[in-house]
């Protein structure tokens, strides 16, 4: 399977990720998936009063000088292991 491929299956497999998922866990895929599909960040850090958006800003930021190969792979990886998290 092609890692495009891959990446476009995991990325519909993250929208059913368990229910107890760690907010800091979303935001590492938010990142990579950004990295994946637009590159490096292209917009300035916003504001202060814009916090949702400034926490996901820099988690993309995180991400930034992977490839775009290197961001769909690690996706793919932490999909695959927030599945396999048990069920307490």
């Amino acid at each position: 399977m092609a890692l495009e491929d891959e990446f476009k299956e995991h990325a519909e497999k993250a929208k059913t990720l368990p229910a107890g998922t760690k907010d800091a866990d979303k935001l590492v895929l938010y990142g990579l998936y950004k990295q994946a599909t637009a590159g490096a960040v292209n917009t300035s850090r916003p504001g202060f009063f814009s916090p949702v958006e400034r926490v996901k800003w820099d988690a993309w930021k995180a991400a930034e000088g992977k490839s775009k190969e290197e961001a769909m792979a690690d996706y793919i990886a932490k999909v695959k292991q927030l599945q396999e998290v048990p069920s307490a």
